[in-house]
Parts: structure tokens; sequence; C-alpha cells
């Protein structure tokens, strides 16, 4: 006799807090690839194998969130705790998904950000540093594709206005640094006046834990896009205004937030490591992500309707391609952090890894890793 199919239990059902804590840790503790892996765990777990959720429920919270600045992935995880759990559901889940990725990034930063680190360890460090840029490459060309592909289905003069975005938002993601924020809400703002006027109008910094504290806040409530696009928010004020650190471990960090499991916006604990300590990496990490809570407990309810609510999808249509803009141009000041020679060997062969064969960014960034351990052990320069 056949076993019977698994009960599907209605979608939005309460699920235990217990529940809720051990799935969504599950999910951080293996979500290793970022935002696409996190979106393919979440849907695999939550809707094909436990049926808590409907697809077309799941895809509209997708839809949702990448109207949201911030990390939408992250946001995506709290947002389906609240549904299945509610607000304490949100928060239980949230902080289960979050705290590996932050923890294990605060540890790592401890051993390669030491300023006396062990030659080998600072090898790896260079190593997989210097893919950083290649990976932020093929991570906006991944993007540019369904983004242009919106633009077209829109027609008209939407086409050439994406195409300016993306090119202001590269930009200033490689040359403005700390006013990259300015050149995404801006883009967006004019997408928003363009849809209105075609629906006829219807419808303190001195402190340095402040300083920290705002830097976080840029990347947790005012990146649009998510990912990568906290990189150039990040790098100018933690190299050049702060500086808390180097260009170098600056491109550790990000390493580092890209090999650890969970939210790629957990490379913030590594900044305020650099920053303030073990103290830092909390602050940091606690303020990056408290923006994403918020927008869930206070209008998961609207979720559904935000999608369909013109000024926010218009917002989107601008600030969107601005953000992937910024990703490719980004590539620009991590490249030229590079110190040696051998550095620019390994972001050669590490476009060839992932922009022609297509292989996965964590394998890529361990694979550049080894190469620097093997250089530094070698008696090479690092």
């Amino acid at each position: 006799m056949e076993a019977a199919p698994p009960e599907r239990e209605s979608p939005g059902a309460r699920l235990p807090l217990a529940t809720v804590a051990r799935e969504w840790l599950r999910i951080g503790v293996i979500g290793f690839g970022g935002p696409p892996a996190h979106i393919a765990l979440l849907r695999r777990r939550l809707v094909e194998e436990r049926r808590w959720l409907e697809m077309e429920e799941f895809e509209a919270a997708i839809a949702a969130c990448n109207l949201l600045p911030g990390p939408a992935s992250t946001q995506l995880a709290i947002y389906c705790a609240y549904r299945l759990a509610g607000r304490r559901g949100a928060v239980v889940g949230g902080l289960a998904f979050i705290v590996p990725a932050v923890v294990i990034v605060t540890a790592l930063s401890v051993l390669f950000l030491a300023k006396s680190p062990p030659q080998w360890v600072r090898g790896a460090g260079e190593g997989a540093g210097a893919a950083v840029a290649a990976v932020a490459v093929a991570a906006a060309l991944a993007l540019l594709r369904p983004s242009w592909s919106r633009a077209v289905a829109a027609g008209g003069p939407r086409r050439v206005r994406w195409a300016g975005y993306v090119v202001l938002g590269a930009a200033a993601g490689a040359l403005l640094g700390p006013f990259l924020v300015l050149v995404l809400v801006g883009c967006g703002a004019v997408e928003v006046w363009v849809e209105l006027r075609r629906r006829g109008g219807r419808r303190l910094l001195s402190h340095p834990l402040a300083a920290l504290l705002w830097v976080a806040f840029k990347v947790g409530a005012l990146s649009y896009g998510g990912g990568f696009v906290i990189i150039p928010l990040m790098q100018d004020d933690a190299v050049h205004v702060y500086h808390w650190m180097t260009s170098g471990q600056f491109l550790n960090a990000v390493a580092l937030g890209q090999v650890s499991p969970g939210p790629v916006v957990a490379t913030v604990a590594a900044v305020g490591y650099a920053a303030h300590g073990v103290l830092g990496a909390a602050l940091a990490s606690a303020m990056a992500f408290t923006p994403s809570f918020l927008f869930v407990l206070t209008g998961g309810s609207r979720f559904r309707r935000l999608r369909h609510w013109p000024p926010a999808m218009a917002f989107l249509n601008g600030a969107g391609p601005a953000a992937i803009g910024a990703i490719l141009g980004a590539a620009v000041p991590l490249a030229a952090a590079l110190a040696h020679g051998w550095q620019f060997g390994v972001l050669a062969a590490a476009a060839v890894v992932l922009l022609l064969l297509r292989r996965g960014v964590v394998e890529t960034l361990m694979g550049a890793g080894v190469v620097g351990v093997v250089v530094a052990l070698a008696g090479g320069p690092v």
C-alpha cells in the first residue's frame, strides 16, 4: 500500500516557536551562496516539503521584499516566519537565520583582521580578497538580465532611463563612496516622478560609535538591491573616512561575508570588529539588521499590497538598476586595492571561473584563499 501524501497545513498556520527556531537556524547554518541560495532553501523547505506556504504567496513575498531597502533574503526569511508564527515567530526566525553568519564572521575577523596574523592566514585573506572584484561583477551581471527584461517589457523611454540609472549607479559605486545612497534614492525618485506624471498625479556622527552605527544603518535601511550593493556603501567610510581598516582588510572582510552562510550583510560585523572589536561587531550587526525586523513587524500585513502600489514599483524601477550599476562600479576600487602582482592573476582566474565556467562564489573564494596560502608558504609577498 502506498503511503498517504503528507497532509498540507493551511497557509498562515501557527507554528511552535521551537519549530521556527529549528527550521530557520538550519537554513542560516547551511545557507552558503548568498540570496539565491537562501530563497531556494526557504522555498524548498516551506513550500515544497513542509507545505506551510502556497507558492503564490511565497512569490508575492519575494516581490514585496525586493521593493524594500536592505537585505531582501533576510527580510523574506523574517516575513515567512511572521506569516507562520506571528510577531514572535518573526523575531525568533529572523535571529535564527542571522546569528550564525554574524558569529562566524566575527570569529573569522578575530583571526583574519588581527594586527599580526600568521603568514598563511594573511595569504589566505589576500588570496580570497583578490577574487572579490570578480565576484562583484558576477553578482551584478546575474541581476542585470532580469532587470533589463523588465525594462524591455515596459517599453518606450523606460529602457533609456534604465541604462542611465545603471551608468549613474556604476559611476557612483566607483567614485562617490558614502554619497552613493543619494544616487540610489535620486534614481528612484525620478522614476516615481515619471510614474506620477504618467498617471496625472492620481494617486550625531562626531562620536566613533555613532559613526559606526550610521554606516551600519545605511547598510540595513538605505541599500536598495541588498547583497553586494553594501560594498560601496561601506568601503569609503570604513577605509578612507574613519580609517577602521586598510583596503586589504576590507577585501578580507567582504570575502569573509561571502564564504560564511546566511545573509551577506553579515559582512558589516567584520567592519564593526575592525572599528571597535567584538562590541562593535555586535552593535553594527544589530543596527544593520534591525530595519529588516521593523519593516516586517510594522508592515508585514501590507506586504501583499505593496507590490501592487505604483509609487513603490516605480521607485524600484529607478533605484534597482542604479543599485546593479553600483555593484559593477564597486569592482573598480576593489581591484584598485590589490597590492601584489599575483593577486591580479588570482582576480583574472576568478573572473574566468565565475563568468565563463559559472562555478559558485564560495568555492571560488576558497580556491583563491588556497592560492594565497601557497604563495605565503612559498615566501611570496603578502
